[in-house]
């Protein structure tokens, strides 16, 4: 965490604070001590078997029963004592200070959970016969809340240190990972119901579904590390033909997510739309090296082996089951609205949306970077030539979602080189 701009250390800081209000400023009297004691137990074992779910260190454990059960028990303040177990963790991984920003995240969800249950109509207290029905729906809400404010903000931090070519692969993940912790929050429930009969032993009997959740999630990770790992290796060896192009196959998943964003796509559609932007040069494996780095105009012959590569990037990655919709990206990236495209002259909305999406982005990076055959045009000349052949090539909405993102966001291209042979992008590769 030693790389944090300052405004995210700031924002640590403001978490940890409020925790520390939260946690002190009690009332602790409907806190049972022994409770706060065995369920902060569960939590760190819950914790030290976390599993990691992304490059960039976010993990998942089954955590939220643990404060949930307190919050049912002891009310707001004894789930936001039972998070603070969290800094007893044994995993070696986290920093003190991100660790401390993990406790402090935890707490804070927990308290506010808690405040939800109560607001809700819930009772604290250990639950009897007569609690039910009755308790289901302020503990719905007590971990809807818990599950929604620490996502909120664990996702902040990851904004103010975002990372604009990995933001958009977590959305799909994160979704899941949310109804998951939705999901092992019942437990919590559960827990508070038993422990009029089982007491202090009652968080034993949940240890057993505790490391099944985390032997599934850690399946689940290792699935979706193979997927980045199969398009990390196919756009590797894309890029490895071509000098000019490295760099490429990121910069139009970026793009793509960009107006997927603007436009509101569903999150699990933009995690595809982001393998698309990745693969969607996956078929030029299949053409010359020379023809690629070429300098000069390309014959009839060479131009129609250029054509060839959408349909031999289908072919490459037909059988990749986890591409889904990205594939019909990968095929018909080069259409244009006019029909004048390729490989098969789709028109307007016959070409399928990822492929009118990728076809913006891939236009503009191709224009603000450096090629064989010409050197990068500034952002404000691409986005220019980009509303010339609106309605011609590239769908208008999408042309407009991108330049809104762009204005919003920033586009950060690549170095060049030299800007010194005609633009030669919107009618080329």
């Amino acid at each position: 965490m030693g790389r944090l701009s300052r405004m995210a250390w700031l924002y640590i800081a403001a978490v940890i604070i409020a925790a520390v209000i939260v946690v002190t400023a009690g009332p602790f009297t409907m806190v049972d001590w022994s409770q706060i004691g065995a369920l902060g137990l569960l939590l760190v074992a819950c914790e030290t078997s976390a599993t990691l779910v992304s490059p960039r260190g976010l993990t998942w454990s089954a955590n939220t029963m643990a404060s949930l059960a307190a919050v049912v028990l002891c009310g707001p303040v004894g789930g936001a004592l039972v998070s603070c177990f969290t800094l007893l963790s044994l995993r070696r991984s986290p920093s003190f200070a991100q660790r401390l920003f993990n406790t402090a995240m935890y707490a804070v969800s927990a308290y506010l959970g808690g405040r939800a249950y109560l607001a809700f109509g819930g009772h604290v207290g250990t639950p009897g016969p007569s609690s039910f029905p009755g308790l289901i729906g302020p503990f719905a809400a007590a971990a809807v809340v818990h599950v929604a404010v620490n996502f909120m903000l664990v996702h902040t931090v990851f904004w103010l240190t975002r990372d604009e070519g990995t933001a958009g692969g977590r959305i799909g993940l994160d979704f899941k990972l949310w109804l998951t912790d939705l999901g092992y929050g019942a437990f919590g429930v559960l827990i508070a119901a038993l422990w009029s009969v089982l007491g202090p032993f009652t968080p034993v009997l949940v240890l057993v579904p505790v490391f099944v959740a985390r032997w599934a999630v850690a399946q689940f990770a290792a699935q979706q590390r193979a997927y980045e790992a199969t398009v990390s290796a196919l756009c590797q060896a894309v890029e490895t033909k071509d000098f000019y192009t490295r760099g490429h196959s990121e910069r139009v998943s970026r793009g793509s997510v960009m107006i997927a964003t603007e436009i509101g796509m569903r999150p699990e559609r933009i995690g595809a739309i982001r393998y698309a932007g990745m693969l969607h040069d996956v078929g030029k494996l299949g053409v010359p090296t020379s023809v690629l780095q070429k300098r000069t105009s390309l014959t009839d012959d060479e131009y129609a082996a250029i054509q060839l590569h959408p349909m031999r990037g289908l072919d490459i990655v037909r059988e990749i089951g986890f591409l889904d919709e990205a594939l019909a990206g990968i095929m018909h990236h080069h259409e244009r609205i006019d029909g004048r495209g390729y490989p098969m002259g789709l028109a307007g909305d016959e070409i399928p949306e990822f492929a009118r999406v990728l076809a913006v982005a891939d236009a503009f990076d191709a224009m603000t970077s450096d090629r064989s055959y010409r050197g990068a045009r500034p952002v404000p000349e691409a986005v220019a030539e980009l509303r010339k052949w609106t309605g011609k090539q590239f769908d208008p909405a999408f042309v407009d979602a991108f330049v809104t993102a762009i204005e919003r966001d920033g586009w950060t291209a690549p170095e060049t080189m030299s800007a010194e042979e005609p633009l030669r992008t919107i009618e080329s590769l």
